[in-house]
């Protein structure tokens, strides 16, 4: 696709998605905004957004999983790399994040090929894991029509008892586009594969307590929150040509949503997950970079601090071991001021008494 394409393309996908969303919430809209606005909803609010940061963590752990060997990339560092990347996701297309996770990894130590391989393998297995998440919406989507899901999830289940069956398609995908990928350890693959389903889960809490506050139900309302969630969010990062599916995953959660709310008050929830989301990955991204700045600050002090004190000692000169001999002059040292006792005065021998002569060669009694 031409670059020209894909400006004229992107701002008529997301102007066209947003108008379809609001024609859903100009009816039922007013009546969500007030149950947020009210007091009950504060701490379901509130709790959103802690699912999604907790989401948001569990994504770092299972992302640093494919990393293999033993490297530095790890807590805080691991955080500010995921992070960036993260932020960059807001840019038409993906080259920008697998350029961020490259050059953060070099900083560290890592290379280029680990780095890039760790980035698309979770990308893989994000989609992958977040479209088995995605069946649990089914159900409510498709009542007595489940037996459908047992293929897609025994093929699921079979890809974590045997990781290459996960991983040799990426393989050989990433080897048509020259793009070489080497897949760690299977136990790393099923590591990432099941934080990355936890993280999944904990991101689709986030929506079910939005969920909770405009009055859907509990249970119903719990598997259409974490499996529409899982499933608008792979479908819109399939949209390459909009900036974080903007628009593209409102319309599919709401679709997914209406199986438990009317039209209305899904498409305003899908607004309220779009909201949570930004605030809650502006908010990590921004405490994660400035925790590693100031970390990176103290640790530069530090590093001054160790020169200073080791060019002082270096410039200070060693006394010589044992008694001094007489006659030798002290040693000045570094900084010292030279005073009277720097260098002792020469040693005279004693002048003996000399007799009077003449008139003072008398003896008086």
């Amino acid at each position: 696709m031409t670059v020209w394409l894909r400006r004229l393309l992107t701002p008529v996908v997301v102007v066209a998605a947003l108008v379809g969303v609001f024609f859903l919430v100009r009816g039922e809209g007013p009546k969500a905004v007030e149950a947020f606005a009210h007091a009950d909803a504060v701490p379901l609010i509130v709790a959103s957004v802690v699912a999604n940061i907790g989401g948001l963590v569990l994504a770092v752990h299972a992302w640093r999983a494919l990393i293999p060997g033993d490297h530095p990339i790890r807590g805080l560092r691991a955080a500010k790399i995921y992070f960036l990347g993260q932020l960059s996701k807001y840019v038409p297309g993906r080259v920008w994040g697998v350029i961020t996770h490259v050059a953060h990894g070099r900083e560290a130590g890592v290379p280029g090929a680990q780095m890039t391989s760790a980035y698309v393998l979770s990308l893989a297995l994000t989609l992958l894991t977040g479209a088995a998440v995605g069946l649990v919406a089914a159900p409510a989507a498709l009542p007595g029509h489940w037996m459908w899901l047992c293929p897609p999830a025994l093929f699921f289940l079979a890809g974590v008892v045997r990781p290459s069956l996960i991983t040799r398609p990426v393989v050989a995908a990433a080897r048509l586009v020259k793009r070489p990928v080497v897949p760690p350890p299977d136990g790393a693959v099923r590591k990432a594969v099941l934080l990355a389903i936890a993280s999944w889960t904990a991101s689709g809490l986030h929506l079910w307590f939005l969920l909770l506050a405009v009055g859907a139900p509990p249970l119903a309302g719990l598997g259409a929150a974490v499996g529409g969630f899982a499933l608008a969010t792979v479908i819109s990062s399939l949209a390459l040509i909009v900036p974080d599916g903007w628009g593209v995953r409102e319309l599919t959660l709401t679709a997914a949503l209406s199986t438990v709310l009317p039209g209305g008050l899904a498409a305003t929830a899908a607004i309220a997950s779009r909201l949570v989301c930004v605030v809650a990955e502006l908010a990590s991204s921004a405490v994660v970079l400035a925790w590693s700045r100031a970390r990176d600050a103290k640790a530069a002090r530090a590093a001054r601090t160790a020169a200073g004190v080791a060019g002082s000692a270096a410039g200070a000169v060693p006394a010589a071991a044992g008694p001094r001999a007489p006659g030798t002059p002290r040693v000045r040292r570094a900084g010292r001021a030279p005073d009277a006792l720097a260098f002792p005065a020469p040693l005279v021998p004693p002048i003996p008494p000399t007799a009077p002569m003449g008139e003072e060669a008398r003896v008086h009694p």
